[in-house]
């Protein structure tokens, strides 16, 4: 009974949050992920990009980019996927500044914009989120805000974060923590973001 009802919630859950479902191929071998290793010069963060509906200013999406010892993204049951994108366990490995810029402006486009929220953290911090996300695995449809809080609440200076399904209730809670940046991105590109990953990978093959 009582799954059940858990069960009936998620599914409500997910019809208000929109994640959507999952596009990747794959995972990537251990080898693929350790030659894609990439670190960027800049101090340990943890940036939090929410999704959100022009059209009705839902929250549709939630993910994560973590600069540690490497910079990844967290994509949680995301949709943004290309063979040559090395990905594993819904991480997305090697986020040069190029293939950052690639994974913000494709989420922002004619039919949602994107808010971006970034805080500076200690480096063992930044190490544990890095952690968390590499052992969390693969996350269901719907469950991208619920992954994504639920790894955050796990860090010091985190903890007032609590879980929710609502890409929209965990921005407002990331926005009340301490050093918080915030800046929106809007695009007029079509709807269907898999043109600007297959553009950026083409140009960078010369085709």
């Amino acid at each position: 009974m009582h799954r059940r009802l858990f069960l009936v919630s998620a599914a409500s859950a997910a019809g208000l949050a929109g994640c959507g479902m999952p596009e990747s191929g794959p995972d990537a071998t251990p080898d693929a992920v350790s030659r894609a290793a990439y670190r960027f010069d800049g101090p340990p963060a943890i940036t939090l990009f929410t999704m959100v509906s022009n059209e009705n200013g839902d929250g549709a999406h939630t993910s994560m980019m973590i600069n540690a010892s490497q910079r990844v993204v967290f994509d949680p049951a995301g949709s943004v996927s290309h063979p040559r994108m090395i990905e594993r366990g819904d991480v997305i490995y090697g986020m040069t500044p190029e293939l950052a810029e690639l994974y913000e402006g494709a989420h922002a486009r004619e039919t949602y914009h994107v808010i971006v929220q970034r805080r500076e953290v200690p480096a063992p911090v930044a190490e544990k989120a890095l952690r968390l996300v590499m052992e969390n695995g693969r996350v269901g449809q719907a469950f991208c805000t619920q992954s994504t809080s639920r790894i955050l609440r796990q860090l010091d200076g985190f903890e007032t974060i609590r879980p929710t399904f609502f890409p929209l209730s965990l921005k407002r809670q990331f926005a009340r923590l301490p050093g918080v940046t915030e800046r929106t991105r809007y695009e007029t590109d079509a709807d269907d973001k898999s043109r600007a990953v297959d553009a950026f990978f083409e140009e960078r093959s010369g085709s």
